[in-house]
């Protein structure tokens, strides 16, 4: 099992950090900083352990902002990349903003070694279409970090973060961003672009539509973007989606035997489940395969949740048989609530009868 990320925020992390902000500060107290920090440490969240961080760093840097930026950005080349060095922008977020053009010169920086697309929220909530037209002169940058924070960073629905309502208002505001990157050789960035237009879909289906059909084709990589941003609307069975993507409905395709092995599953155990599927025609046909599990929730209802099993392409007259189980494993993202819940086949789009099961 992995150890949460708060945990990273260590004694061992802290000690190392303390030593580099002295060696770049010669007045850096060290042993004060570790005391501060670490005060009641195991007590605090992973948010809460970033904020401290901050702001015990900005207890004993100096008290010129700007100054303070240049010790850090002498210290964060000679730490590990990784998620313990969001302090660094982080520290931007909180104490930047009257030095706004310089702090986002401080992010794009500092998201080399750990992003800044938390911090540069702080900057598009304080002044929207200043940093909006920075970070559209970012989708152009030589290095791939930067051009990906122009993209996640303006997304309307970080995980993590606070939404960003003129985007979820009007998608058109971040598209020239997405525009620039459509065709980038970076995965890193393309995964940012496709998950920034899967945001949008959920409230814009008709512009990711429209986008689709102003991009398919025209690279690989947008390709493989379009595909990957559209998972909410396929999941929803959006007809136009499929057809775009050469899936539709189709009375030669059959599914048969809906089988559950169980109708009882304990929680921590799993939902086993079988079926067939058929392509009774003469013709190649491509499907889609997956499951709608309604979940009991704390109100007593059901709420629907879809997950894919398979794309590929039926020859005539070709039969496959399914296995599949889904895990009732207790995880801290999801609780489980006994009693009847449901699972169904996705064919296509096409939803097929519910068989009902208990969890215990």
């Amino acid at each position: 099992m992995m150890e949460p990320l708060k945990e990273m925020f260590n004694k061992v992390f802290y000690e190392n950090l303390a030593k580099e902000f002295s060696k770049a500060h010669k007045d850096f107290p060290k042993e004060i900083f570790l005391r501060d920090v670490m005060l009641d440490i195991t007590s605090l969240e992973l948010n809460q352990r970033l904020r401290r961080t901050s702001e015990t760093l900005k207890q004993h840097l100096p008290s010129d902002y700007i100054r303070s930026i240049g010790i850090m950005k002498e210290v964060i080349p000679n730490l590990t990349r990784g998620y313990t060095n969001l302090v660094f922008p982080y520290f931007v977020g909180l104490y930047g903003k009257d030095h706004f053009d310089f702090s986002l010169e401080a992010l794009k920086y500092f998201t080399e070694f750990g992003s800044s697309e938390f911090a540069i929220r702080e900057y598009l909530k304080t002044d929207f279409v200043k940093t909006i037209n920075v970070m559209y002169k970012w989708a152009d940058d030589s290095n791939h970090h930067v051009r990906r924070l122009a993209s996640e960073g303006s997304r309307p629905r970080l995980p993590w973060s606070f939404k960003l309502d003129e985007v979820i208002k009007e998608p058109a505001l971040t598209f020239p961003i997405l525009e620039k990157l459509k065709h980038d050789s970076e995965l890193y960035v393309r995964k940012s672009v496709a998950n920034h237009l899967n945001d949008i879909s959920k409230e814009h289906p008709a512009f990711v539509l429209n986008v689709i059909k102003k991009w398919k084709g025209s690279s690989s990589q947008a390709d493989w973007i379009l595909k990957h941003a559209s998972r909410t609307l396929l999941k929803r069975g959006d007809k136009e989606i499929l057809k775009h993507f050469g899936i539709k409905h189709n009375e030669d395709v059959l599914l048969k035997e809906f089988n559950l092995k169980s109708k009882t599953v304990k929680t921590g155990s799993d939902l086993n489940f079988s079926f067939i599927i058929k392509n009774s025609g003469n013709k190649i046909v491509k499907t889609r395969l997956e499951y709608a599990l309604y979940f009991k929730i704390a109100n007593g209802k059901l709420s629907k949740k879809v997950f894919k099993i398979s794309e590929r392409e039926l020859k005539p007259k070709e039969e496959v048989s399914f296995n599949r189980k889904h895990s009732f494993k207790i995880i801290s993202t999801r609780r489980y609530y006994p009693g009847v819940q449901k699972v169904a086949v996705v064919l296509n789009g096409v939803e097929g009868k519910a068989d009902s099961f208990i969890l215990k």
